[in-house]
C-alpha cells in the first residue's frame, strides 16, 4: 500500500539519553500534531546502553541503529534513513524547544535549503552555555567561518537546524565527530545552497551527567576543519608573506649589511631569512597541490581565480623547466665562488663575504629542486585512474 509522502523528519542523535529523550520526542510529536505537518521522529542511536531505544519506541519514534561512533556519524545515519523532504536535526538533551519549529519549516517552505538557528539572537538561558563557549568558542569559530568562507551564518554551531534532505545529501558530508556541525555549514555555503537563519532559544539541558561535548578537544576539531578546508588561509597567504619577506631580505643583504632603527642586519640574519623563504615557498606549493588534489577528487573548496589561472599554465614540463633554471642559476653562483676560490689558491676566505653570496646560491638551488619535485608530484596527481 502506498504511504503518504512525509514533509518533515525530525532527527535526534542519541547516546544514553534516557533522562530526557521521552520529553524531547513528546515535544517533537506535539509540534507535528499542532502544525499539521506530516512527519516522523527518528532517533539515531549511537550504541546506547541505558534503554534509550525502548524509550524512543514507546514514545512513537523510529529508532535507527548507527554502529559507527560519533555525533556526525549518528546524524548522517539518521538523515540517510529519513523519509521526509525536509529534515530538522536537534539534540536529545532537551536544550532546544522542539515543540516550536514553525520558523524553521516556514523558512524551508519559502525556499531555503539550509536553515540555521541563531541562539545569540533567540536567547540563551542562564547556565545553558558555558562562559568559555559563550564568549570565546562560538563567537571566535563562527567569525573565522564567516571570514574564511564568506558565510552569512552568525551561529555556526547551533545544534538546531533544518535543511532540504536531498540538497544536504548531495554535499558529500564526511566527518563523523562534532566538526560535522562546521562541515555542514561550510559545504552548504561553498555549494551555493540558499541559507537562512532564524532565532531560536537555548535552555539548560535536563541531564544530570556531563555533556558528551569536550570544549578544547572539539573546539580544536572545529578549528582544524575550518583551516584544512581553506588552503589559501592555511598555506597560501602565510606562505606568500613568509616567502616574499625571506627573499627580499636575503637579496637586500647581498649588497651589504643595513640597519632599521637601532637594529642591524647582516649575514646571520640572511641565513634565517633564507629559511623563511624556503618554508614560505613550501606553503605556496602545498596550497597548489592541495587545490589540485581537491579539484580532482571532487571536494568543494573555495573557488580561486589565481588557482584557475595557474592550473592552466603549470604542468610537469613547465615546473621542471622553471625549477631547472633556478637550480642552475644557484649552481652557477656556487661554481663562480669555487673558481674565485681556486684562483686564490684555495686559501682562507672572508667568511662574511662568502656567506653573503652563498645564501642566494643555496636559495635558488633549494627552490629549484622543490619546484621540480612538486612538478613531478603534480604529474602523479594528473594520472587518470578509475574511482
Amino acid at each position: 500500500m502506498a504511504t503518504q509522502p512525509l514533509e518533515l523528519s525530525i532527527v535526534l542523535p542519541c547516546l544514553n539519553e534516557a533522562e530526557t529523550l521521552a520529553v524531547v520526542i513528546d515535544k517533537a510529536n506535539s509540534y507535528l500534531a499542532r502544525s499539521g505537518v506530516t512527519g516522523e521522529v527518528i532517533v539515531a542511536d549511537n550504541g546506547s546502553t541505558d534503554g534509550s531505544q525502548d524509550i524512543a519506541r514507546a514514545h512513537g519514534a523510529r529508532v535507527v541503529d548507527i554502529p559507527r561512533k560519533g555525533y556526525g556519524a549518528a546524524l548522517m545515519g539518521g538523515i540517510e534513513a529519513a523519509r521526509g523532504r525536509y529534515v530538522i536535526m536537534g539534540d536529545s538533551d532537551d536544550s532546544y524547544d522542539l515543540a516550536n519549529l514553525d520558523l524553521f519549516v516556514d523558512e524551508l517552505r519559502a525556499g531555503s535549503q539550509l536553515v540555521m538557528g541563531d541562539r545569540f539572537k533567540g536567547g540563551i538561558a542562564p547556565g545553558a552555555m558555558p562562559p568559555l563557549h559563550y564568549y570565546l568558542g562560538n563567537p571566535v569559530l563562527s567569525w573565522i567561518g564567516r571570514v574564511l568562507f564568506n558565510s552569512p551564518i552568525r551561529d555556526f554551531h547551533c545544534g538546531l537546524r533544518g535543511f532540504d534532505r536531498d540538497a544536504i545529501l548531495g554535499l558529500g558530508l564526511r566527518t563523523t565527530g562534532m566538526e560535522f556541525a562546521s562541515e555542514l555549514v561550510v559545504k552548504a555555503t561553498l555549494g551555493g545552497l540558499r541559507i537562512g537563519e532564524v532565532p531560536t532559544t537555548l535552555k539548560k539541558d535536563g541531564r544530570s551527567r556531563p555533556p558528551h561535548l569536550r570544549s578544547w578537544r572539539d573546539g580544536w576539531r572545529h578549528l582544524r576543519f575550518l583551516l584544512v578546508f581553506s588552503p589559501k588561509w592555511l598555506f597560501l597567504y602565510p606562505g606568500l608573506v613568509t616567502f616574499l619577506l625571506g627573499v627580499a631580505g636575503s637579496l637586500a643583504l647581498l649588497f651589504g649589511p643595513f640597519t632599521i632603527g637601532t637594529i642591524g642586519f647582516d649575514v646571520s640574519s640572511q641565513l634565517y631569512l633564507l629559511a623563511l623563504a624556503v618554508v614560505g615557498y613550501q606553503g605556496v606549493v602545498f596550497w597548489f597541490l592541495t587545490k589540485t588534489y581537491a579539484q580532482r577528487e571532487g571536494f568543494v573548496l573555495p573557488r580561486s581565480r589565481l588557482f584557475s589561472s595557474l592550473a592552466q599554465r603549470v604542468s610537469v614540463e613547465s615546473a621542471a623547466l622553471v625549477g631547472a633554471v633556478a637550480f642552475v642559476a644557484g649552481l652557477g653562483i656556487a661554481i663562480t665562488q669555487l673558481v674565485v676560490w681556486g684562483a686564490q689558491g684555495f686559501g682562507a676566505l672572508d667568511p662574511t663575504d662568502t656567506i653573503r653570496l652563498a645564501v642566494p646560491a643555496v636559495l635558488f638551488m633549494i627552490l629549484g629542486a622543490q619546484t621540480v619535485m612538486a612538478g613531478m608530484f603534480l604529474g602523479i596527481l594528473a594520472i587518470d585512474h578509475k574511482d
